[in-house]
Parts: structure tokens; sequence; C-alpha cells
């Protein structure tokens, strides 16, 4: 087969969840997963955040204390993150790129947390219900804004992080109280988030990226942390709180300075789709944006079925007005039970949320670590049928895509696939309410096929001359069909997978025995 001038599809997977064991194994079990991640499809891995944390092995690494730590120094009482040693997380690197994964790192940039002495500075009083009212007056209050890093010292970097790199805080020691504070002599940046007047402050000592110190400091870091690890690409953190012309110049240097693409995809936590467009024409669409509004309307179909009209579940979405700059997700770290943004979708609607992202043409889909394998420590199981969704994707939603949305509680679409994979094409049919049929354009090129139903159980249908085909779908169901060929090959790759599971328990009884 000449898959010579074939786009395969991309498909990110988000490395991680909130609730990992706390076991420095987490970047070994990633590299031994890296193979069985690229037979189903996964081209792209974003990792969590490797930085040292202000809470040491215990911190899921956005709580940022040392960037240039990235699991080498004892340092808040550990050498190791949470994930394991920098030796670990330069292995998980090259077995992903072994696997032509491309791995993503998740820079965080906007704070900092554990400072290592505190100062006295002067600062200003901050409404936190609309932080564009800063009191006139100056007090002195005591800071945690002195990093001096004494497990690593100066090596990698001589900058020093200290009152005069940060732009605001919310403690003061003196009296342990909690009020936002903009140091003296500092300003927030204009271009972020208006909520609360001015998002810039996120948490911690923000960073001053105002300063040009500091942006020739993070691009210097920047340029060290692709040079020392091999990383391919980014997720940034919390980019609505950091100026977008900020952004925009980091990643325009490091790409420059590299000469690689390095793909980004940005966290813009906000439902309003015109906020994420601004911030795009903002950054000069130098990177992608997470489709929050489609998760937002994911998670509210599946908690209100009986409201929710499929005909309109685009409208107002990144990935339905500017679908090259969208990557869509079901769930995130972020919206898990438990979580600050906790915004669940619900388990009944999950295989159908993760059809709608990963059988269509548009966005890049990104799959949740925690739907694929579970979180255990909320008693959360696997979503059922995912990873056949993910090679279903990968193998057969391909070529034209067609829409049949004319109906509140039922949405098909079918793909007609691509002559280079003989396998490609498939329609899917989902619905939230009563059982249903819909008749389906799937190519005629398909004409006389017999398409096998691989999700849904449901019979076979052959495609008639004109290459239309009757497809049907239980109630609150999701069903897929594909040609003969492809749901073949499903079949045997799960029973491969089936033997090999049988195989290993029979080694290990063997070997306890």
């Amino acid at each position: 087969m000449n898959n010579k001038n074939l786009h395969i599809n991309e498909t990110m997977l988000q490395g991680f969840e909130w609730y990992l064991p706390n076991d420095g194994l987490h970047w070994k079990r990633i590299g031994d997963l890296a193979p069985q991640w690229r037979r189903e499809g996964i081209t792209k891995v974003w990792l969590p955040p490797a930085t040292k944390g202000t809470e040491g092995k215990k911190d899921v690494g956005y709580g940022v204390y040392d960037p240039y730590d990235l699991g080498e120094f004892r340092q808040k009482g550990s050498v190791r993150t949470k994930y394991g040693t920098l030796k670990q997380y330069l292995d998980a690197i090259s077995r992903l790129k072994a696997q032509h994964i491309e791995p993503l790192s998740d820079m965080v940039m906007n704070h900092r947390l554990g400072a290592d002495r505190t100062e006295k500075v002067m600062a200003r009083s901050v409404n936190p219900a609309n932080r564009n009212e800063i009191s006139d007056d100056s007090f002195e209050a005591e800071v945690y804004t002195g990093f001096t890093f004494p497990g690593r010292g100066r090596r990698y970097s001589s900058f020093v992080w200290d009152h005069r790199r940060f732009s605001s805080v919310d403690y003061d020691c003196r009296d342990t109280s909690h009020q936002l504070m903009l140091l003296d002599d500092k300003s927030f940046a204009k271009d972020v988030d208006d909520e609360l007047g001015n998002f810039d402050y996120l948490m911690g000592a923000n960073v001053d990226l105002g300063d040009p110190e500091v942006r020739a400091e993070m691009i210097r870091w920047g340029e060290w942390y692709l040079k020392k690890t091999g990383v391919q690409g980014f997720r940034l953190d919390a980019v609505k709180h950091m100026s977008a012309r900020y952004v925009k110049d980091w990643l325009c240097a490091l790409r420059e300075n590299s000469g690689k693409p390095l793909f980004t995809v940005g966290e813009y936590w906000s439902a309003d789709l015109q906020h994420l467009r601004n911030y795009l024409d903002e950054t000069g669409h130098e990177l992608t944006l997470f489709d929050v509004p489609l998760h937002m309307r994911l998670a509210e179909i599946s908690r209100h079925p009986g409201e929710a009209d499929l005909r309109t579940l685009f409208d107002g979405t990144l990935v339905g007005t500017e679908p090259r700059m969208a990557v869509t997700f079901v769930d995130n770290h972020d919206t898990q039970p438990g979580q600050a943004l906790e915004s669940w979708v619900d388990g009944w609607f999950k295989s159908m949320a993760y059809s709608l992202i990963l059988l269509r043409r548009e966005g890049i889909p990104c799959v949740f670590y925690g739907d694929l394998y579970g979180i255990p420590d909320s008693g959360i199981g696997k979503v059922s049928d995912l990873e056949k969704l993910m090679k279903l994707r990968s193998r057969c939603a391909y070529g034209r895509q067609h829409d049949y949305a004319d109906e509140q509680k039922v949405l098909g679409f079918t793909r007609e696939g691509v002559h280079q994979m003989k396998e490609s094409g498939l329609a899917c049919l989902i619905s939230i309410g009563e059982a249903a049929e819909k008749r389906m354009y799937v190519g005629r090129v398909h004409r006389g096929e017999v398409w096998q139903s691989v999700l849904g159980g449901q019979d076979s249908v052959t495609i008639d001359s004109r290459g239309w085909g009757v497809f049907r779908v239980n109630a609150g169901q999701t069903s897929v069909y594909t040609t003969s060929r492809a749901a073949c090959r499903l079949k045997t790759t799960y029973m491969h997978r089936v033997f090999d599971q049988a195989e290993e328990t029979q080694k290990r009884v063997t070997k306890a025995g």
C-alpha cells in the first residue's frame, strides 16, 4: 500500500491525570506504553510538567519552583519529581520519538511558588473583584519572592529571581493575610483576559513578563529546555493570564533559533468563543488552542440531554469556526472530579463525545489519560470503546465528510475514505433520545460493499449502487460502521490483544508457581 501522499490523522494524548500515584514511575510507564500508543494511532503526547514544584515529589507540576530542575537536584525534599528523575524523563522522550510520537512539554511560565526567602517590598492593594482598581497608597510588606535554589546553585543559569522579577503577589507574611498586591513600579499586562478587570495574576509570585531581562531569560530557558530534553513542541499553561505579545515573541524566538516547527497548543480557559478568536488574532495564530466551548457543550449535553439540540452542537465552538486552530477534548486534568474547573462529562455520554472528536475531519483531538485508563483514586473506570475509536480514527476516518444534522436528538456523519487506504471510510450515528435510522451517503466507490457495525451491535448494511446505506442506532447509544476489511482487522487486532494478555497471565502464573 502506498501511503506516501496520505496525511495520517493526528491524535494527541494527555499522558497523565491529576491523581496519579506518587511513585516516581510515571516517566517509565510512558516509555513502556509508547509502542501501544503508536498502534492505537497516537501521534503526539502531552507530558505533565517536568519541573520541580514547591511540594517536591508530591507536586503535580503546576506549582513551579525551579524551572531548571527536571528531577536532577535535591530540592524541596527530593531529587525526583512526582513522575521520576531527569534520566527517566529523557528516556521516556527518547522512547516516544522512537515510535514516531511527538513529545510535548507542559510549560508553566506564569508564576513561581516556594521561594527560599522573604523580601521586604513596597506594594499597593488591588481590589480582587476589579483589578483595575489599585490603591494610590503604598505600604511595606514581607513577601516570598527570593529564589536561591540551594540544590542547583548557578548551574544552567545564574539569573537572579527576586522581587524585581515579579509584578504581584497575594500573601503578606507580616499579618499572614491573603490580599492581592501590586509591587511598586510594576503594572499588570494589558493584553490578557479581562476577567476580574484584568486576569494577569493567577497565583504565587506572578512573573513580570514585561521585564526585558525576564523575557530574555525565559527565551534562554526555552532554548535550554529544547536542547536538554529533545521535546518537539509545547502545551502552554494558563495563557489567558500571560501577555499575548510575550507568548508570540517567545514562540517565534524558539522556532527561529531551533529551526523547528514546535507544534504548540495553549490553554485559554474560556467558554466564550470570541475570547479565543481574539487571542488567536493577538498571537498571530502562532499556536492552537484547546476548544473549551466544545468541552462545555459536551458536558452540558451529558447532564441535560433532554434540553440538548445536536443540530447546533458545533455552533459557537472553535472547531466549528477555525478548525485548523482547534484542539478538541472531552475532559482533562482540570475538569476531572475534585478539581477547580470540574466540568466532567458524564460516563453515559463519553463514547459519543469521543466519536464526535475522533472520527470527524475537523480539529486535532486530545484523548485524556484518565478516560483511557480510568481514575482509580476517584473510582472512575476507563471509557469503553475508546481504544477502538482511536484505532478507527487512525485507520478509517479519512476522506470527504457528509453531515446529517437535521434532528434534535440524532446526529449522523460519514467519511468516504481515500484510495491510499483500502479499508478507510466509516459511518457514525449517535442518539441521545430514541432509537433511530438514517439513510447516509458513503461514496459511490463503496457501492455493493457490506459494511459491518463495529460499535453499537447493529446488523450489517449493504451499500446501494449509488453509494447510500441505511444505518441504525439504539436509544442513547453510538453506532459506527465501516468496511468489512477494516472490521475484520479491528477484530483480529482485538483477538491478538486478548491472546497476548492471556499469554502474559500464564507466564506470571507459571513464574509464581
